[in-house]
């Protein structure tokens, strides 16, 4: 059964949002990392990038595949997680905790509005 954190939000692309103020912290979901397997390598945005709401703005690399990680929100990127980027097995390990990728200074916070509940996210992956 994959994890879902009641308080984070979830895009259908497999990234959550935990919010605080008007940052939003990114990442991939348990449900990502166990399709993806052992990630290997972890590629993300630099720090003061702008990304739009979509945009593909990461790479995640696993023994099975590599995947592009989407912009759950708009904003300017203001910190990165260089831990992630130094030990890719954080993303296995603890893809809630020490697995994030980027912090993001929101643009539009309005459009945390068409991201998924943590039930609406439980619901499509636990069919």
């Amino acid at each position: 059964m994959t994890k879902v954190p009641s308080e984070l939000k979830y895009a259908k692309t497999h990234e959550w949002v935990r919010v605080d103020g008007n940052v939003a912290t990114v990442g991939i979901t348990d449900h990502a990392q166990h399709e993806l397997t052992d990630v290997v390598f972890v590629e993300l945005p630099a720090k003061g990038r702008d990304l739009k709401a979509g945009d593909a703005c990461a790479v995640v690399e696993s023994v099975k595949t590599a995947s592009d990680v989407y912009a759950p929100v708009s904003g300017k990127v203001v910190e990165v997680n260089q831990s992630v980027v130094d030990d890719p097995a954080l993303v296995n390990a603890e893809p809630y905790e020490g697995g994030w990728f980027y912090k993001i200074q929101m643009s539009q916070p309005a459009e945390l509005n068409s991201l998924l509940s943590a039930a609406d996210y439980g619901k499509m992956v636990n069919r």
